[in-house]
């Protein structure tokens, strides 16, 4: 800018000096122009020449010193284009690795989907028996009942009559000889075809269905005599083995609850079950802990009687020994002190009256009274 600005300084001098010239010229003489033009010419190359070369100078050292910059801004920016480099290089390593990775999840996925659909068909296929869908719920009660901790022939019982002759799937064996039933039977048929149908109208039939199918087996259990208020806490156990179908039946049919509660029925499901189950457990625990107290209790009580027949037997013979105690006190002092009187009156009558020799003494150093022995000789052999 500041060279072309030069530029334009001296274009316009040198119009402004021919200008000059041209009036000079008019006004001189020929014989004078040629001097003039020469003169003027030569100044305006003097003034155009030094203002160029500073002019050329000073954008010399500009252009050097926009070099400069726009070297160390491109030396910059090939670091920074190198740096991209790489790390576009690394995110397409990346990107390929997780691409591959991802491949293999999908694939997996697409596996296993395949595997879940070919199950899924099984198991519908299987449990569209009722026969099959017995065996089913008996085996999820079953896993169920090994989770809680109950034993077969010691907490339940299987498929064994009730005194009405009916069977009930699962018996739970409570305190006092009192009984729980429970029945894993439970309609799904009609829920498989909801969900296998596509028309609305059809899935709103079978949903309808679904209901009053499980209405109708609540009413159906509370007549077989499973909660006989003589022999079983009042209520029976209807077993849903699955937690899908237990969400749907609420879902569709908020009150089956209360239909089934009302009829002394409790709906399971697999976690409901194992809460159940829990109580239940505890509730025979905390029985046998009561009669296990109970039983401590009637020890003590025992314990404590015969304690105090062995007190009053312990005071008795303590009092039998302070009478005897005081017999053979009296024995020992009163006693013996008379009847040591009474022999020593006998070997005092002996030596008056000479006895020693009449009982055969020989009298070799013996004393008068040596063939009677003192009492407490006697009383010591």
């Amino acid at each position: 800018m500041d060279l072309l600005a030069a530029l334009l300084l001296v274009v316009v001098t040198a119009a402004v000096v021919g200008g000059v010239v041209r009036v000079v010229v008019a006004r001189q003489g020929e014989a004078s122009r040629d001097a003039t033009v020469r003169a003027a010419v030569d100044t305006v190359y003097a003034l155009a020449g030094d203002k160029l070369g500073d002019q050329l100078a000073a954008g010399s050292r500009e252009l050097d010193h926009t070099g400069r910059v726009i070297s160390e801004q491109v030396a910059g920016m090939a670091g920074e284009l190198s740096q991209v480099r790489d790390l576009v290089a690394a995110l397409q390593r990346e990107r390929a690795d997780q691409q591959g990775r991802l491949e293999a999840q999908l694939e997996e996925a697409a596996r296993r989907s395949a595997d879940l659909a070919d199950v899924t068909g099984s198991l519908r296929q299987a449990l569209a028996s009722p026969q099959a869908r017995g065996q089913w719920g008996e085996r999820m009660a079953d896993d169920v009942l090994a989770r809680a901790g109950f034993v077969e022939g010691v907490n339940f019982r299987k498929r064994r009559a009730t005194d009405a002759g009916t069977i009930p799937d699962f018996t739970f064996l409570l305190p006092d000889g009192d009984q729980l039933h429970m029945d894993v039977k439970f309609p799904a048929s009609a829920y498989l075809r909801y969900l296998e149908a596509e028309a609305d109208t059809d899935r709103e039939q079978h949903r309808r269905q679904f209901v009053r199918d499980v209405r109708d087996r609540v009413n159906e259990l509370t007549g077989r005599d499973y909660a006989d208020p003589r022999t079983t806490p009042g209520y029976l156990l209807l077993f849903i083995p699955n937690e899908a179908v237990y969400s749907f039946l609420h879902e569709q049919d908020p009150d089956v609850l209360d239909h089934a509660l009302d009829r002394r029925v409790v709906l399971c499901s697999p976690s409901t079950l194992f809460a159940v189950l829990a109580v239940v457990r505890q509730a025979i625990d905390h029985f046998r802990l009561e009669r296990a107290s109970d039983e401590i209790l009637e020890c003590l009580g025992g314990f404590t009687r015969q304690w105090e027949k062995f007190s009053d037997q312990l005071d008795k013979v303590g009092r039998q020994l302070d009478q005897s105690q005081r017999s053979f006190a009296d024995l020992a002092g009163t006693r013996r002190n008379q009847l040591q009187r009474a022999v020593d009156a006998v070997v005092d009558l002996r030596e008056r009256k000479g006895l020693d020799e009449l009982g055969g003494g020989t009298g070799g150093g013996a004393g008068p009274a040596a063939g009677v022995p003192h009492l407490h000789e006697v009383r010591g052999a």
